[in-house]
């Protein structure tokens, strides 16, 4: 278990989603205490603020979850519901609780139908580990399992910023339609690696839902060099893709001038990175304009079943979403 507590993010954060993201389906169903700051509020996709001059009816207003002070030698607990699937790693991260964060947490797991009952299997998936004040705790999961839910336990109380748990969803794809998403975070697409994403993440590109901002996207800082950026994904099912959204929504002054998409079939995710540029062409270079759905289908290229695309964009800028619907291999 890696405890990384230094505030360096740690490669499972980058290359997993968040199972616990309410777009997802995470949501908090159970919580011991709530009093200060309720516990939804440490699910938010948003980065925990500070407001040194906000209070509330219960005291000072913090961007979290936090009990109440514990009195009777117990501890708090949160059960929060995720999108179903193999988890990597999560992050306890306390940032802005300085002096009322708990001074450990440990979590379990459980996988079930509905919602756990009384009677529910937890097992530990990360035993009691220290924390500390103001900052995230990034702790590493080796576990093969497929979860549902997760009990996350604070010793005795205090305030969590932020609650998010990396993995690989195992959502099945309705395959009642002829084609279906393959690179859909919620059917186990995942963002694998891209060489820039100063102003919104690589996972951005294939969550579920219309993006909400700039934020909610994919974005690169204005490249000043030679070049373009580029991002790969490992698709959730390998498949033959014959149609590709491309959306630039909110993306007015900084969407990319055009796009292009390549794809292959490799075993795993570690191959070199430079061997992409050489995969084959699925989408030609396309033009792309702002705030605005693309849809290709006469331009797209039928190269076979593909289990990784590689999606370059001329020269920078920001996408919303990707969309590549096809049929999946086998079927």
């Amino acid at each position: 278990m890696d405890k990384n507590r230094t505030g360096q993010v740690p490669a499972f954060a980058n290359r997993y989603r968040n199972l616990a993201d309410p777009q997802l389906g995470g949501a908090v169903i159970m919580v011991s205490d709530e009093f200060f700051a309720p516990a939804k509020r440490m699910l938010s996709a948003e980065e925990p603020q500070f407001e040194a001059d906000r209070f509330d009816d219960h005291g000072k207003w913090m961007d979290g979850w936090e009990s109440r002070r514990r009195r009777d030698g117990g501890h708090d607990y949160c059960v929060v519901r995720i999108c179903p699937g193999v988890i990597h790693g999560v992050d306890i991260d306390t940032r802005h609780f300085t002096g009322n964060f708990p001074p450990a947490a440990s979590i379990l797991a459980c996988r079930v139908d509905g919602d756990p009952g009384r009677d529910c299997n937890w097992q530990e998936l990360i035993p009691r580990t220290e924390l500390q004040g103001n900052r995230h705790h990034f702790l590493e999961v080796d576990d093969s399992r497929t979860w549902t839910h997760l009990m996350l336990r604070i010793f005795p109380d205090g305030g969590i910023a932020r609650f998010r748990v990396f993995g690989e969803a195992n959502a099945e794809p309705d395959l009642g339609e002829e084609w279906i998403d393959l690179a859909a975070s919620a059917a186990g697409g995942c963002a694998i690696a891209c060489n820039d994403m100063h102003f919104g993440h690589m996972s951005n590109l294939i969550k579920p839902g219309p993006s909400v901002n700039m934020g909610d996207g994919w974005e690169t800082r204005r490249r000043r060099t030679e070049g373009n950026d580029w991002v790969i994904l490992g698709l959730g099912r390998a498949g033959t893709i014959y149609r590709i959204e491309v959306d630039t929504a909110h993306f007015r002054g900084n969407y990319p001038a055009s796009c292009s998409l390549r794809g292959a079939t490799t075993e795993s995710d570690d191959f070199p990175l430079d061997a992409s540029a050489s995969w084959a062409e699925i989408l030609p270079p396309a033009m792309l304009g702002p705030d605005q759905l693309h849809v290709f289908e006469r331009e797209v290229r039928n190269v076979g079943p593909v289990s990784h695309v590689r999606l370059d964009i001329y020269p920078d800028g920001g996408i919303a979403r990707l969309r590549l619907h096809g049929r999946p291999e086998g079927d």
